[in-house]
């Protein structure tokens, strides 16, 4: 069983188009390829998908949240068991080589931060750059596969795969991308690789709707020095204000009620950095490492102290 049992074979015939593709690509390297998987295999696939209750959908702030993941695939069923088993062989991985020019690629077992994804409507996706480093395993993260599973998919509904040369200055991503059913999107995880998707907004009439897709990581144990950064976490970015809000133009509507989204997703940010670093803070308090700390502490800041008093007499 190899990566030719579930992939196209038009796919798998246009590899080296998708290389060039994906080599040229900006704002960062990436190809999008339509008709990725054998439809009978994705048929399968779509009728396996979780409901939306079997995953993790709590929030960080643990509530119930419009995002559901499942990273335990090969319980989903024997699609998502055969999906599993084909994607570790040394044919896929040396087919995702091919496609991407990176070798020694590495299949990540616990699927962290992969697996099904369904978003329902309202969820947005923050510009962001992925962690960087396996929380696990010293092993460098290069790839992130996606394959959606949207039978229909219209872009005034949101929910387009953006990809950002910089969000910190660009209001509008450089590549928008639909989820639609079948296309993969393949693309290189750097520093730069700023990716998310705007807020879903589907139809009153068509409430049953969301996104969903499979997300799949893989990695390296090597990486150019020039190319790694000390080890983080994924780096989320607000949207910037659209470029229409300008002196004069008069706010519609939906303008107030994106200027309040945006607002509330900044506070809700700055609430979660003010709670990790409470935690954190708290951590350093407890047990016998905690306490040593606290008299070092309480040490330097009697050495700070000693040393301005005495640099005090000294200029007196």
């Amino acid at each position: 069983m190899d990566h030719e049992a579930i992939i196209d074979t038009a796919a798998l015939g246009l590899a080296e188009r998708h290389a060039e593709a994906f080599a040229t690509a900006q704002p960062f390297r990436h190809v999008v390829i339509d008709g990725f998987l054998d439809t009978a295999f994705l048929a399968e696939l779509v009728r396996e998908f979780p409901a939306f209750e079997r995953g993790n959908f709590i929030g960080d702030d643990g509530r119930p949240g419009g995002k559901s993941t499942v990273d335990a695939m090969p319980q989903l069923g024997p699609a998502y068991r055969r999906l599993d088993e084909i994607i570790q062989t040394p044919a896929f991985l040396t087919y995702l080589g091919r496609v991407t020019g990176i070798e020694g690629l590495l299949y990540d077992p616990f699927y962290l931060g992969g697996g099904t994804h369904e978003n329902r409507d309202g969820q947005p996706l923050s510009p962001h750059i992925d962690f960087n480093f396996h929380p696990s395993e010293r092993w460098h993260r290069r790839l992130n596969l996606i394959v959606y599973l949207n039978p229909e998919w219209d872009d005034a509904w949101g929910g387009l795969l953006d990809l950002y040369k910089d969000p910190y200055a660009d209001p509008q991503p450089a590549v928008r991308v639909a989820p639609l059913l079948n296309r993969c999107v393949i693309f290189e995880t750097t520093e730069t690789s700023w990716h998310g998707f705007d807020r879903i907004a589907f139809p009153a009439d068509r409430p049953g709707l969301s996104r969903k897709s499979i997300a799949l990581y893989f990695y390296t144990k090597d990486r150019l020095a020039e190319e790694t950064a000390p080890r983080h976490t994924t780096h989320y970015v607000n949207r910037q204000l659209p470029d229409h809000l300008a002196p004069g133009y008069t706010l519609t509507e939906a303008d107030v009620f994106a200027l309040r989204e945006m607002i509330a997703s900044r506070d809700n940010l700055s609430k979660m950095l003010y709670a990790e670093n409470s935690q954190l803070l708290q951590a350093q308090d407890k047990g016998f490492g905690g306490q040593v700390l606290y008299l070092m502490k309480r040490l330097y800041m009697r050495y700070r102290r000693r040393t301005a008093q005495v640099r005090n007499a000294a200029d007196g």
